[in-house]
């Protein structure tokens, strides 16, 4: 490790070329509860579909920093005046937010389960019955684990963050104040974790169905005026529409053709029911004092060694021998009443020959308050009007309900054949 504070480093990124660190960032880097992100693999079993598919959290965090810092640089170049008049930032405050938002970006991850989104399902829940998600996490960890190396590393002499800033902005709470309006670079719908593993995981994968153009996105990025005394939002200026149109499609592909492919979402199943067999109680521990020491020791490792040594009942068996349950059914993207009618009678028919389903409740983009602000200066004004008035594509992106019906290897004859039977003609 440099003692050299002011010492960039360099790592070769196939995404981005080269992403650069700080001293700062790097010595974050080498805390292991960032390191157990190089054993969380990006998307879960989906190698077994994609041979490709191997990388990890890590890679992908240090590229949604990357990708963080340059809509963040392009957004000051752009709004500078209006940040400064309806924010009341001044250079030396954007600068300190500038480093704000890459450490909450490098961060934002730090709170997955073993294989990713895989095992949400098996988060406890909250005093109030709610689910916990790794969002919950994340600020948890950065409190308890990160507190040291943030607020005492020499280049916070620059800055003075507590942990506290960077956990706020990631959950965005009042405590983040000022750098609240750049939560959208983080959790947003033209956000940087979302360019970053569309590109990524297309890359990986070996599609091309999550390319857009990166570069016009980031270039065209600006603050949009808020309407009627709200704050500014994050938005596009008129040249980068088709761009951010460009980013939902990418969405809409990568899960239709990859994320919710048949294959993958079966590997899904037998993940969190396996986990659920392997897991004390069957859930993870909860983001408190007490349970984080214990959820950081859960890593892919950990599970694939458990998996190694047998046991665990049937879905680790499936896991360990590649047989996993085959789809039988589904429904269409976008299901009618009577498609749904339909699949109930499958369902019913079918008795104990279901395995298992799963549903999309995917939403590509979010019209109305969520909507990416398009932002027209061409005629002397500041005109904004959403997305979704612009680009008819994205305006009747109708949301993926759609449903698959899985069944045991052993089984699949006899439930095809029962399925024809039910939608046999009367």
């Amino acid at each position: 490790m440099s003692s050299d504070p002011n010492r960039i480093f360099e790592i070769r990124c196939p995404i981005h070329g080269f992403i650069t660190l700080n001293s700062w960032e790097r010595e974050i880097i080498e805390q292991r509860p960032f390191q157990r992100l190089r054993r969380i693999r990006q998307l879960a079993w989906t190698d077994y579909v994609y041979p490709g598919a191997m990388h990890t959290r890590f890679e992908h965090s240090l590229g949604v920093m990357h990708t963080a810092s340059l809509l963040y640089d392009s957004i000051r170049r752009n709004s500078s005046e209006l940040l400064k008049s309806e924010l009341a930032y001044n250079d030396a405050g954007l600068d300190r937010h500038s480093q704000l938002v890459r450490l909450a970006a490098l961060l934002h991850d730090v709170g997955h389960t073993p294989f990713s989104h895989a095992g949400e399902d098996l988060l406890p829940q909250d005093e109030a019955g709610q689910s916990y998600k790794h969002e919950n996490y994340s600020p948890a960890i950065v409190r308890r684990h990160f507190k040291d190396v943030i607020e005492n590393h020499p280049t916070n002499t620059n800055y003075d963050f507590k942990a506290e800033d960077i956990a706020s902005l990631l959950e965005g709470s009042q405590g983040a104040k000022q750098s609240l309006f750049w939560r959208d670079l983080l959790v947003g719908q033209v956000d940087a974790d979302r360019m970053d593993y569309l590109l990524r995981d297309s890359y990986h994968v070996g599609v091309q169905y999550g390319t857009f153009d990166l570069h016009r996105l980031v270039a065209t990025a600006c603050a949009v005026p808020g309407a009627k005394g709200q704050s500014p939002r994050i938005g596009v200026s008129k040249g980068g529409w088709h761009s951010a149109e460009a980013l939902v499609l990418a969405r809409y592909f990568m899960f239709t053709q990859v994320y919710f492919h048949k294959t993958r979402v079966a590997y899904d199943i037998h993940l969190s029911k396996g986990l659920a067999q392997l897991l004390p109680d069957g859930r993870f521990p909860p983001p408190d004092d007490s349970g984080l020491d214990e959820f950081l020791k859960w890593d892919d490792w950990r599970v694939l060694g458990m998996l190694q040594q047998g046991g665990g009942g049937e879905h680790c068996e499936r896991l360990t021998k590649r047989d996993h349950f085959r789809q039988v059914y589904e429904t269409p993207e976008i299901a009618s009443q009577k498609d749904m009618d339909d699949l109930q009678k499958i369902r019913e028919g079918l008795g104990n020959l279901l395995a298992a389903e799963q549903s999309a409740t995917k939403s590509w983009y979010k019209t109305g308050d969520p909507d990416i602000q398009v932002l027209d200066d061409s005629r002397g004004t500041s005109a904004a009007a959403p997305l979704s008035k612009y680009s008819n594509v994205v305006k009747n992106l109708a949301k993926n309900n759609q449903i698959k019906l899985f069944s045991r290897p052993e089984d699949v004859e006899k439930a095809v054949d029962k399925i024809r039977e039910i939608a046999r003609p009367t």
